[in-house]
């Protein structure tokens, strides 16, 4: 325990202490996101930012987000933006902690109608 912090999580392996944190990020970025404008024009950009951010949190090593061009497309009102939901996201998250690396997901689901996140690996 080289940190103060750890003493927190020395109950938890290296992988539940994995999936924590990709639990912890996957949640802050699903309710920091939603609900912001976006268009054709500024989803790249608005991927880069959901990417870079999540990356400061403790453990994510990488994340890869696309946000849906089509839904973008076909929901776009009259100013040419919608507001982003869950099921317009399909994000990957690479989170490493000790020894232990894990791959959590968010992806929506049809036969669920619903944004899933789960532990892909």
């Amino acid at each position: 325990m080289n940190e103060p912090r750890e003493k927190y999580f020395s109950n938890l392996s290296d992988r539940e202490r994995a999936i924590f944190e990709g639990g912890i990020s996957m949640g802050a970025l699903f309710h920091q996101f939603t609900g912001t404008p976006v268009s054709l024009e500024t989803a790249d950009g608005l991927e880069s930012a959901i990417s870079e951010s999540i990356k400061l949190q403790p453990a994510i090593m990488d994340v890869e987000v696309h946000i849906d061009r089509d839904m973008i497309r076909k929901t776009a009102g009259e100013f040419g933006y919608v507001s982003l939901t869950g099921d317009m996201l399909s994000v990957r998250l690479t989170v490493e902690h000790g020894s232990e690396r894990v791959t959590v997901r968010m992806e929506y689901l049809e036969e669920l109608r619903y944004p899933l996140m789960y532990i892909e690996d």
